[in-house]
């Protein structure tokens, strides 16, 4: 990914006095003894100390039903679930950056993160995020990690947000070793909000993102009869012509 070393700025499109909002998402089902929970606290924390107001939510301590491929978000824009998606759905709407966070579960997301990242395709599908900014956490005994961080990075790019270099963790046997990993996490939530205020570019990852809007286009096109308002914010924005 390009988030590695931040490029030189554009003209900000957030003034200094500007709230800023940084929403981070665990999806490890230890909730407050979870150590990927921790990492994303300590990304927060950098992004608070930034300036930016943070909220951290466990989905563990929601409900969140799994898709089940009705098609009624491709056909209304609504879930025939019901349950808490919504609410967190409303919050990432609300957010400037998204932290996206999940301890290995046999080389992947947690079932947690998994079930909540499929609802969100219809999110992907109209590009509703696209825009923000994101990055990405990951916690392991041994392996994984990285590719957790790459999957985790794809979903982020999939929803068109920007995504700096994540941190993963191998901890094996001792899991204080997670504390060497705390200064990193704290930078990148700073970065994270430097990002966003800045409105960095990463031109690499655009290009992917608009690659990606190109083959949605063709679905909010199909749809346009029944959800004319999203379609016609798709040919506003140039996405469609």
């Amino acid at each position: 990914m390009e988030g590695g070393a931040v490029p030189a700025p554009i003209q900000s499109m957030k003034g200094p006095g500007e709230d800023l909002f940084i929403l981070g998402i665990s999806g490890s089902p230890r909730e407050m003894r979870s150590r990927t929970r921790m990492l994303l606290q300590w990304v927060l924390a950098g992004a608070a100390a930034a300036g930016a107001k943070t909220e951290l939510i466990d989905l563990t301590s929601l409900r969140i039903e799994a898709c089940t491929a009705c098609e009624s978000c491709s056909l209304t824009g609504a879930c025939l679930n019901t349950d808490d998606f919504p609410f967190i759905y409303k919050r990432m709407i609300a957010a400037h950056g998204i932290v996206l966070g999940s301890p290995v579960y046999i080389d992947h997301v947690t079932g947690q993160m998994k079930v909540f990242i499929d609802r969100l395709a219809d999110a992907i599908h109209y590009q509703t995020l696209a825009g923000k900014y994101g990055c990405a956490v990951a916690t392991t005994w041994s392996s994984g990690g990285e590719e957790v961080i790459s999957y985790l990075n794809h979903v982020l790019s999939y929803l068109g947000i920007l995504a700096l270099d994540g941190i993963s963790v191998s901890t094996g046997d001792d899991s204080d070793s997670l504390f060497g990993a705390e200064e990193r996490a704290r930078n990148l939530g700073a970065m994270l909000t430097m990002a966003i205020r800045t409105q960095v570019q990463y031109p690499g990852q655009s290009a992917i993102i608009g690659e990606n809007r190109a083959f949605f286009a063709r679905i909010v096109e199909e749809n346009r009869e029944w959800r004319r308002d999203e379609y016609d914010e798709w040919v506003r924005k140039g996405w469609i012509t």
